[in-house]
């Protein structure tokens, strides 16, 4: 992009305002080299960064990039042989920890399964280099002091120098405390000059020290003597204080040597730091612009929904509609000056500057933009009254310079086209400009105040009107942009409004011509028809997001409303499930009773005691999450149920008889041990339905059958057989759906026997040994047909 229109567009304030988001010098250095791509890949490659760092600053809040500084001159200086001081090497290593440590950061994030592809790839180029860092750390502490634990060698020498100093005070606190002393001395304190400890003494006491003079106060009166006692340990003193940095800096060079090593991941660490810095600088500027990631495309097409412009504040700024390379490639904006105009110019250009950058744009959700290869702006201080040769001049030598490399991806921005010269030349010259970008392919923003321009939309296919509005009742513009309404310069109603006499505004009006004053009639009808569009649209979009959360809200009630009327019947069924479960403890109580009898008297059967058991285990209502299906309840209920029928319970699919009639529409029925309450919907009479069977019922006389089940222990082998099959047709005469039949354990014979005569019984539907409350293998079950 060329740079002066990066400076009309104001390109760089948008950059200073990214700058204040950077965590290093790193990306401060990305965003100063920040230009707009022009390869739709690259746009998008850096939107989704972006549009990552920002979901990582939703769900996270913070990113810890603290710590991180621009070490590559210490990494070259370390490569050619010198050697780094602490402080760098302090750097070296905290940059080292803050890459690792945001590494762990983004891959914690990863274990959540939060999709971040772009910065997963770049975490996994960091180097942790946990070596090079943990020897920095152990050799020199956060203020870039050498610690004694740096080496062996070192803290030896450390000792030795606190061991002299501390002699060296002992000698000189006797002497200032002496009271022969003291007299002798300016001050009673111990100070250093030229490394050396010395204490003051007065000039006329200088020979009773012995000793050397290492310096006078200024006025003379007082030395700076190093007493003789002291000399010697003074010396030992320094040449520890030499050991010392020869030692530090041999270890030094060491840690420098080993930086030199790593050079090349330290390098690559740092580029990969510099892009991730610059990433959350973009997001934490969308965050706080409040900024939405646009759709890209490739098809020249800009369609900006409540698009702000950036440097303007959100409490004064105008969001406006733009749509450019659908319907229309040209866009020709009239209207009064200082109404927006060059606002709009800028926010279209400053906004496609953005979205090239990488950055979000200050719009609302689903704005689409196309990436141009070039922008081109021809905007100036125009509302100037110094239009004069020279600045037209101007203009036109910089749009000559647009002709020359226009094409169909560029974006042309023409802030008050033509003006500065004769308004029928200038209008002339706009309406060829505008021709020849226009078949070149370009997209073309306008502005202008040439009525001549108004009817060019209209003679041209692809080129649209526009005006910015203004409100004649207080005489202010309200910045916002109309599509497909041309502007009006509205003079002779602001000259009316501030009292210009009425016969002056007549006879101008007489000076204009009819077909002018046909096209300022029809741009008035044009905006009322507009604002009136707007009002509807208004309301309706309101009326609509009322709806919407209406219906949310009835939803979110018949839910809650779904959801009691669930755990009320869950309640209510748990509630019935315990009372069946007592009274089917108290029955079990009963039927050991009876088994007891039966050991002492012999005088009950077992047959009896399975069929109690079974009728009362099929009792027992099945616990069911689900609401009661209603599509099971008969639609017209049965009427008149008389006392004794047997009908079906349609919502626990079991049969019972009828006890009585407790209500209008309700009858109390025995199912098996169980009396319960049920509405007659819920009821289906068992005589109906046989009506409706196409099978006749055979009713036979005198059936020997009078309890599902045949005993057949001490009956001989082939009378048993012989009485299964009769039983069996018996049975099913009867219309029992299953019955028992007692072969006894004995030696299987007869059990073999009997179960290889039902495998082939046409009535025989299935069979089964019976449980251990039916008499175990000493007794079949047999289901009937």
């Amino acid at each position: 992009m060329n740079e002066r229109i990066l400076r009309v567009l104001e390109y760089t304030k948008i950059k200073e305002q990214l700058l204040e988001h950077v965590s290093s010098s790193l990306g401060k250095e990305k965003i100063h080299k920040l230009q707009p791509w022009i390869e739709l890949e690259d746009v998008a490659h850096q939107q989704n960064s972006t549009d990552e760092g920002v979901q990582v600053l939703r769900l996270k809040g913070h990113v810890p990039l603290g710590g991180i500084r621009d070490i590559r001159p210490s990494i070259k200086r370390s490569e050619i042989g010198g050697i780094l001081s602490p402080e760098e090497l302090v750097e070296i290593g905290t940059t080292i920890y803050g890459g690792r440590r945001f590494k762990r950061f983004i891959e914690g994030m990863l274990e959540d399964e939060v999709n971040l592809p772009i910065l997963e790839n770049l975490v996994e180029q960091i180097d942790p280099l946990i070596e090079v860092e943990k020897q920095i750390k152990d050799s020199i502490d956060d203020q870039g002091h050498v610690m004694d634990s740096a080496s062996p060698a070192l803290r030896t020498i450390r000792q030795q120098l606190r061991s002299y100093e501390s002699r060296i005070r002992e000698k000189l606190e006797s002497i200032t405390r002496s009271s022969k002393s003291q007299k002798m001395l300016s001050d009673a304190i111990i100070t250093i000059r030229n490394d050396r400890y010395v204490i003051p003494v007065k000039q006329e006491y200088r020979s009773a020290f012995g000793g050397m003079i290492h310096d006078q106060s200024a006025s003379g009166a007082t030395l700076f003597i190093e007493p003789q006692s002291v000399v010697t340990i003074n010396n030992q003193l320094k040449e520890a204080k030499s050991k010392e940095h020869q030692e530090i800096q041999r270890i030094l060079k060491a840690l420098t040597a080993q930086v030199a090593e790593v050079a090349a991941f330290l390098n690559h660490n740092v580029t990969i730091l510099s892009e991730i810095d610059f990433i959350f600088a973009k997001a934490r500027y969308s965050h706080a612009m409040k900024c939405v990631k646009p759709k890209l495309n490739d098809r020249e097409y800009m369609n900006l929904k409540r698009a702000r412009h950036p440097l303007i504040s959100r409490e004064e700024v105008v969001p406006i509609d733009v749509e450019l390379g659908g319907k229309y490639n040209a866009l020709v904006i009239t209207g009064p000056n200082t109404g927006g105009k060059t606002v709009t110019l800028k926010t279209i250009g400053l906004v496609s500057l953005m979205a090239q950058s990488g950055l979000q744009i200050p719009a609302e959700e689903e704005s689409e933009v196309t990436v141009f290869e070039s922008i081109y702006a021809d905007i100036g201080d125009e509302q100037s009254i110094e239009q004069n040769l020279s600045t037209f001049s101007s203009h036109m030598t910089n749009i000559v310079d647009i002709l020359d490399r226009v094409n169909f991806k560029s974006l042309v921005l023409f802030d008050e086209l033509g003006a500065g010269t004769d308004p029928t030349e200038g209008a002339a010259l706009a309406i060829s400009i505008l021709d020849y970008v226009n078949e070149r392919g370009a997209k073309i923003v306008a502005t202008t105040h040439y009525s001549e321009l108004k009817a060019y939309a209209y003679n041209r296919s692809g080129v649209m009107n526009a005006s910015v509005e203004f409100d004649i009742e207080t005489l202010r513009p309200t910045y916002r942009l109309l599509i497909g309404v041309p502007g009006r310069s509205n003079a002779f109603e602001i000259s009316k409004r501030i009292g210009l006499s009425e016969s002056i505004i007549t006879d101008a009006k007489s000076h204009i011509s009819e077909d002018n004053n046909k096209i300022d009639v029809m741009i008035a009808s044009l905006e009322d028809a507009q604002k009136k569009a707007e009002r509807e649209r208004t309301e309706a979009s309101d009326i609509h997001a009322e709806a919407v959360q209406l219906k949310q809200d009835l939803e979110k009630k018949l839910q809650e409303f779904e959801q009691q009327k669930e755990r009320m019947m869950e309640k209510a069924e748990e509630e019935a499930r315990k009372s069946v479960e007592h009274a089917r403890n108290e029955a079990d109580e009963i039927l050991k009773e009876l088994r007891t009898y039966q050991k002492e008297m012999g005088n009950v059967k077992e047959h009896k005691l399975i069929e109690a058991q079974k009728r009362l285990e099929e009792a027992t209502p099945k616990k069911n999450k689900k609401l009661k299906d209603t599509s099971k309840l008969n639609e017209k209920a049965p009427e008149n149920l008389k006392p004794g029928e047997e009908v079906k319970v349609l919502t626990v699919n079991q049969k019972g008889h009828v006890v009585d009639k407790v209500g209008n529409n309700e009858y109390q029925v025995q199912v098996g041990i169980m009396k319960m309450t049920v509405k007659a919907n819920e009821l289906e009479p068992i005589r109906s339905k046989k009506k409706q069977e196409t099978k006749p019922v055979v009713r036979v006389e005198g059936s020997s059958v009078t309890k599902p089940e045949l005993d057949l222990r001490g009956e001989r082998y082939e009378n048993a057989l012989r009485a299964v099959d009769k039983f069996l047709d018996e049975s099913l005469l009867a219309g029992y759906p299953q019955v028992s039949i007692i072969h006894g354990k004995g030696t299987g014979a007869l059990r073999k026997g009997v179960q290889d005569l039902l495998k082939g019984h046409p009535n025989v539907k299935s069979t089964r040994l019976g449980s251990a409350g039916e008499g175990g293998s000493g007794v079949t079950i047999v289901g009937l047909k």
